[in-house]
Parts: structure tokens; sequence; C-alpha cells
């Protein structure tokens, strides 16, 4: 991580171009002067503030709260009493924000499975912070407000209701950023072979590597079935806790639907493992489009059925894989299963659709890191491949119109498709879809630690950059 040596503006976090930060504030000056030919007042000792710092505050906070609530981390909210337990906490939105003033946000889920978002601020020193505010900020993905940088560089709430397009996540026409993709490898305890995405052009995206940083032996392997370009690595003991980043240039088009062959495009209607195309699923389907005519108003019919049939959440067995069935019988999940859900009941009623992953660029603020990877989905009707994103459509009600038919330009696109066949390939069989690394150590799944960052490098009037 880099520190923070901050003079110019009373220690406002200055960690480097690549620590990722949400909240940013415009502050003052560290000292001043009396007047012309007076001596300086002396500068007040601030302790440098690392993510590290905030991230042990927060987690201590959680674990003294958790003590208190004898096993549960209790908010109060909406007039009850609600008993947590944390998943995770976003150190990509760890922030300093001036001396002794920081800010945090983590996941934490209740015992029904429902995910809440919960913004911490906190005041204090490393190893002595201590939590001034706790705020819901999401419910299952839903925001409940979102963060709005005023023209003095301060972040302020700001309503969900008749929020711009920006604000909601989208950035319309093009937007150009470079990305960094991070990963560390856990301790091998044998020999490992792992696959990363090595992304690549299209009619939508421009992408250029600038470099590649790995251990290990490495070679790039191509998916015969989707094209996509992937990093391969083998490895040894001595390369466990090394890591591995893949630094692109990336120019993005806002996508709408454009023209696609109609051949190519019933390659598409073939099932894949975890996306059948019949029995439950496809009598959801006919169900869902029954009386409409044409496959554009069919997919519209499916797209709103799967947002009226399905939560956003991370819960229970399997989800996360993007598995149809269990998606239909769920009705539960998250951005994949939404996606593996949508696809199956396309195929099932003859419209023809596709997956790929990548990540999501934030539209309201210009460096710092992404929540994770992201996915999405296109469907061919009329002569053309339309864009749909149906779990984002289901977050924000007001964007359901734009998400049918459309993928904004802040996003980046890693792969293509599912079931990918590589040589050489996994042990356990085709890779069901590429976006965090995947590894095997002797044979068997590893998980590896990622993190993706980004830092705006031109920008349109609309965004808000310091």
């Amino acid at each position: 991580m880099y520190r923070c040596e901050c003079r110019a503006s009373a220690l406002r976090c200055a960690f480097g171009p690549w620590v990722v930060l949400l909240l940013v504030a415009g502050l003052g000056a560290c000292g001043s002067r009396s007047g012309p030919g007076t001596s300086k007042a002396p500068e007040p000792y601030v302790p440098t503030i690392v993510t590290g710092d905030i991230q042990a505050g927060i987690e201590k906070h959680i674990a003294e709260q958790v003590a208190l609530g004898k096993g549960h981390f209790r908010v109060p909210f909406e007039g009850k009493q609600l008993e947590l337990r944390l998943v995770r906490v976003h150190v990509e939105y760890l922030a300093s924000l001036a001396p002794q003033r920081h800010f945090a946000c983590v996941d934490m889920a209740s015992a029904d499975g429902q995910f809440y978002d919960i913004d911490f601020y906190l005041h204090g020193d490393p190893g002595a912070m201590t939590v001034t505010e706790t705020t819901v900020h999401k419910l299952n993905g839903r925001p409940y407000y979102l963060w709005k940088q005023n023209a003095d560089r301060n972040w302020v709430r700001a309503p969900v209701d008749a929020a711009s397009k920006e604000l909601l996540g989208v950035l319309t026409g093009r937007d150009a950023f470079e990305f960094r993709y991070q990963a560390t490898l856990p301790a091998l305890a044998g020999p490992g072979r792992c696959w990363l995405p090595l992304a690549g052009s299209d009619a939508f995206q421009k992408v250029t590597v600038k470099s590649i940083s790995a251990p290990g032996k490495q070679r790039t392997l191509t998916d015969g079935a989707h094209g996509n370009r992937v990093l391969f690595l083998e490895l040894g003991p001595d390369d466990g806790g090394k890591p591995i980043e893949i630094v692109y240039d990336v120019e993005r088009l806002e996508k709408g639907a454009y023209p696609g062959d109609p051949a190519e495009a019933a390659k598409h209607l073939q099932p894949e493992r975890l996306v059948p195309s019949g029995g439950e699923i496809k009598a959801a389907a006919e169900k869902a489009i029954a009386g409409r005519q044409g496959d554009l108003m069919r997919a519209r019919a499916l797209y709103d059925h799967v947002i009226d049939q399905m939560r956003y959440m991370k819960f229970g067995e399997g989800w996360g894989q993007g598995d149809a069935v269990r998606a239909c019988s769920a009705l539960s999940g998250n951005c994949t299963d939404y996606h593996a859900y949508f696809i199956g009941l396309a195929r099932s009623v003859g419209i023809p659709a596709r997956f790929a992953i990548g990540a999501a660029i934030p539209s309201e603020r210009n460096d710092g890191g992404t929540d994770g990877y992201h996915c999405w989905a296109e469907f061919y009707a009329d002569g053309k491949w339309w864009p749909v994103d149906v779990s984002e459509a289901d977050k924000f009600s007001a964007l359901s119109m734009y998400y049918f038919g459309h993928h904004p330009a802040n996003r980046f696109e890693f792969t293509r498709g599912r079931d990918l066949v590589l040589d050489p390939g996994p042990a356990s069989g085709p890779i069901n879809f590429l976006a965090y690394p995947y590894l095997e150590v002797d044979g068997k799944p590893q998980k590896v630690k990622t993190l993706f960052l980004f830092r705006r490098t031109t920008c349109d009037a609309k965004c808000s950059n310091p």
C-alpha cells in the first residue's frame, strides 16, 4: 500500500493513484501565516494512515460489538434491531478523509440471508479508532442513498429517487481508463496451475495490455468455442504468496443493439452445463411470454419476469455459479444467476442468448476500485444483438428501460461465454466462467485473493473528477 505523506491539504489521503478511495474530502491548508514576515506555526504531528490501519480499526470495532451482542453485530434499522454477521470488509472503499477521520464499508448478512451494506465513519489514530456513525447503505444491492461529490470536493449522501444515470452507475457515449487486475497467490503446497482472463478488443472496446507481471512459467491460451485469450501459469511451491498484475489501457463505447449474423447467433441456442433450456425453465418461459408476438417482445417479457421474480441475495447453496435451474427454483442470487436464468429462459423459446463477464467501472468517481466482477447478457432478435443487464435493472428500477438494449460505456469485458475449454485445462473440466483467477493445486481448486483498480484517463464533462 502507498503511504500518506500529507502536508499540502491537512492529511488529504494521498496513498497514491492506485489505492482505492471512495470518499476524498477537499480540506484546508495544514498551516497558516499570520502575516508577511511572520514565522510559520509548527505543524502538529499527524500519524500516517494506511488502509490497513482503517481495516484493523473497523474489524476491531465489529469484533467488540459482536462480543457485546452475544455473537451478532446489532444495528437499529427501520424500527427493529438487525442481528448481523460480518461477510467482508470492502478494502477497495477504505479511505482516510481528514486527520483522524476515516471511512469504511462492509457487507453483513442476517440469519435469513438478507445482505446489508453498512457504512461507517471512524475517528482516531492507528490502533485507537472509534466509530462515530453507522448507517445501512444497501439491502441486497439496492441502495437507500447514493454518494455525490459536491463542487467543494466533499462527498455527501444523495437521494436515489430522481438521481441521474451517472449517479446510478451509467456513463453514456465513451469512457477510457487504465485498469489494474491484481491477484495474490495463496500458499502452494504443491505444483499449481492458474488460468486468468486476458481481455481483448472488439467493436465496443479497444484494449491495450501495458504490462503483465506474474510468477511461474507463462503461456497464452485461446478458448476455441468463444475466442477468449487466457493467461496460463505453471507454478511451484516457491510461487506461493507472490503477486500477479495485468495492466490495461481501455477505451470503451456504450453498447446498443447491433447487427449480428443469424447463423452465428443460432449457435447460442445450445445449452450449457449449468444453463439447460428445458423442464421448469421452459415452462416458466412459456408462461411469461404467453400472448406476446415477436422475439423482441417475448425477450422483454422474459426480462420483466426475471426482474419480478428474482431477488438479489447472496444466500443459500450454489448462488453465484450461474446455475439457471437453481435460479429458477430459489429465485435469488447474484448477477451470474440472474443472467443464467434469463439466458436459459430465452433459449428455451428459441431466442439465442449469450453471457459475458468483466467489471463495472464506477461512474461517480474517477479512480479507485470496483466491487469485484460483474456480468451481463445479450439476446438475438430482429437481426440484432440486444444488450441487457437484468440484475442492475432490478436494483435500479429507474434504469429498467435503459438496461433493456444498452450496456453503459463504463464497462470492461474480460471473457465471453460459459464452459471454457482450454488446452491445458483444469482437472475439473471446462471452466464455468472466467473473471477471477482459476487456480488448481495438486488438481484441487483454491481461491485467489483478487482486486480490480482503475483510473479514468479521459472523461466527458459530466465526470466528477477532482
